[in-house]
């Protein structure tokens, strides 16, 4: 595998697990407001593994 193709799927990567971890923000947020609070420890799970 060539260098620029090494560096595009580490940029894909990269950006793939912002992605995750923007919209999960966003899904704590809403069950927080919501008070769910069985939602919200699983979404703090989640985000334990992206970490």
């Amino acid at each position: 595998m060539n260098k620029i193709t090494r560096q595009a799927i580490n940029e894909a990567n990269r950006n793939h697990l912002a992605t995750l971890k923007e919209s999960l923000e966003r899904r704590m947020s809403v069950a927080r407001a919501s008070g769910d609070d069985q939602l919200l420890r699983q979404l703090e799970a989640e985000a334990n593994y992206l970490r």
